[in-house]
C-alpha cells in the first residue's frame, strides 16, 4: 500500500461507496424498457424483431456515444464527475419521455438517446475510481461494476413484485438515474492519484489499440461481451419458457424475479473477481471467470425441461461468473495504456465490445426460433473461450509486468 493510501484508507473506501451508489442508481435506465417488454408487446402489438430492437437501440446508442466520447477524448478532457452528471441527466430525460410515446416509432430513438447518454456515465466512473486506488484496484473496480450490475437488474425486481404499470417503472428508473448523477457530482471527489491532463487529440482513439496490452485486454473484453448482454437481455424470456413448460401460472412475475436474482448475483461475482484479480493476477482471474461462464453457456439451454430449481441454480452460477471478469479488462487498460488518455482507451474498448453485444442480442431470438434455447445459448460460448486465450497470451507478454503490481 502506498503512503497516500495508508494515510487515508477511510477516504478511498468512502469514495468507492459514493461512486458505487451513483453507478447503481444511474444505470437503472439501461434495462428499464427490457424489463417491461411483455407489457409493451401487448399494448403496442410488437413483433419479436421490434422487441429485440428496444434492447438493441440502447446498445447502439451506447456505442455511438462511446465512439464520439473516445474521438473527442471527453473522458480525459471533462472532469469525470461532471461528465457523469451530464450523462445521467440526459439518460433520465430520454428514458422518461417514453411514457409519452405510443409505439416503437418514438420509443426506439428515445432508447438510442438513452444509450448515447449512458456512455457519459460508465467509462468516466471507472476512471474516477482508479484515481483512488493503486493497491486493490481490481477489487475497487469490481465493486463498481457490481453496482452497475445491480442497477441493471433493478427494473426486473420492480416488475417481479407485481402490480406495477410500465409507466411507473420508466418514471422510477429515470428519477433514480438523475439521483445517481447528483450523488456523483455533489458527494464525490478526486482521488490522490490523478491522471495527467490531456488535450483534445482525436488520433488517440486509434493509437490506443497499437498498445499490445490494451489490444489483448480488449480481445478478452470483446469475447466477454459476446456473451454477457445477450444473457442478461434474454434470460427472463428463457426462464419464462421454463416456467410455462412446467405450467406455472405466474411465469411473467416469476421470470422477472428469477432474472433479478441471476443478474444481481453478478454483483457478488464482480467482488470475488476483483479479489482474485488482486491476489492471483488479472489475467488469471478473468480467464477463470470466462472458462466457467462459457462452459455454463454451452450447457444451460439443454436444461430447459429439468426441474425449475435446478435450472435456476445453474442460472445463478452463470450470472455469478458471466460478469465476474468485466471490471478487470478496464483495470488492465488503466494500468497499461498511455496515462494521459486512459479514459479514451477504456471508452473505445467499451464501444467495440458493445458492437458485439448487439450482434448476439439480435441473434438469440433468431436461433431460438430456428432451433432451440440450447443452441442459442451455446452460440455465446466461443466468445469467452477466445477471451481465455487472449488472457493466456497477455500473461506471457512483457506488458504483464505493468498489470496488478506485476502479477499479470
Amino acid at each position: 500500500m502506498t503512503a497516500l493510501e495508508e494515510n487515508d484508507p477511510a477516504g478511498r473506501w468512502a469514495a468507492l461507496s459514493i461512486l458505487a451508489i451513483a453507478m447503481l442508481l444511474a444505470m437503472t435506465t439501461w434495462f428499464s424498457a427490457s424489463a417491461v417488454l411483455p407489457q409493451l408487446r401487448s399494448q403496442w402489438n410488437l413483433s419479436t424483431e421490434t422487441s429485440s430492437l428496444l434492447t438493441i437501440a440502447v446498445q447502439i446508442g451506447f456505442i455511438v456515444g462511446a465512439v464520439l466520447s473516445a474521438t473527442l477524448s471527453l473522458a480525459d478532457v471533462i472532469a469525470p464527475r461532471r461528465l457523469i452528471l451530464y450523462g445521467a441527466v440526459g439518460a433520465a430525460t430520454s428514458n422518461a419521455l417514453l411514457v409519452a410515446s405510443h409505439g416503437p416509432a418514438v420509443a426506439l430513438p428515445l432508447r438510442f438517446a438513452t444509450g448515447v447518454c449512458l456512455a457519459g456515465v460508465y467509462p468516466p466512473a471507472l476512471k474516477e475510481m482508479a484515481t483512488w486506488f493503486r493497491r486493490g484496484r481490481g477489487t475497487a473496480l469490481g465493486i463498481m461494476v457490481g453496482a452497475l450490475t445491480i442497477g441493471s437488474a433493478t427494473p426486473q425486481l420492480v416488475v417481479g413484485l407485481g402490480g406495477v404499470q410500465w409507466q411507473s417503472v420508466i418514471v422510477t428508473t429515470s428519477l433514480l438515474t438523475v439521483a445517481g448523477g447528483i450523488v456523483a457530482a455533489a458527494l464525490g471527489r478526486d482521488g490522490p492519484f490523478p491522471f495527467p491532463r490531456a488535450r483534445f487529440n482525436p488520433s488517440q482513439a486509434g493509437r490506443s489499440m497499437a498498445n499490445r496490452g490494451v489490444r489483448l485486454s480488449s480481445i478478452g473484453y470483446f469475447g466477454h461481451m459476446w456473451e454477457l448482454y445477450a444473457m442478461w437481455a434474454w434470460f427472463s424470456v428463457f426462464f419464462a419458457a421454463v416456467l410455462t413448460g412446467h405450467h406455472d401460472a405466474g411465469a411473467y412475475h416469476g421470470a422477472a424475479l428469477a432474472t433479478f436474482a441471476v443478474i444481481g448475483i453478478g454483483a457478488a461475482g464482480c467482488w470475488v473477481g476483483g479479489i482474485l484479480s488482486d491476489r492471483w493476477g488479472r489475467t488469471r482471474a478473468a480467464g477463470l471467470a470466462m472458462a466457467l461462464s462459457g462452459t455454463t453457456a454451452l450447457l444451460i439451454g439443454f436444461t430447459e425441461h429439468l426441474p425449475t430449481p435446478i435450472v435456476l441454480g445453474i442460472g445463478l452460477f452463470w450470472g455469478f461468473w458471466v460478469v465476474a471478469d468485466s471490471a478487470q479488462f478496464s483495470t488492465i487498460v488503466i494500468e497499461v495504456a498511455d496515462q494521459s488518455y486512459v479514459g479514451t482507451a477504456v471508452t473505445l474498448q467499451l464501444a467495440v465490445g458493445f458492437v458485439l453485444s448487439v450482434v448476439t442480442i439480435w441473434l438469440i431470438p433468431v436461433v431460438v426460433a430456428a432451433g432451440s434455447w440450447a443452441w442459442a445459448f451455446a452460440m455465446l460460448a466461443p466468445g469467452p473461450f477466445i477471451g481465455v486465450m487472449a488472457m493466456a497470451r497477455l500473461r506471457k507478454a512483457p506488458e504483464a509486468a505493468l498489470i496488478g503490481g506485476g502479477r499479470g
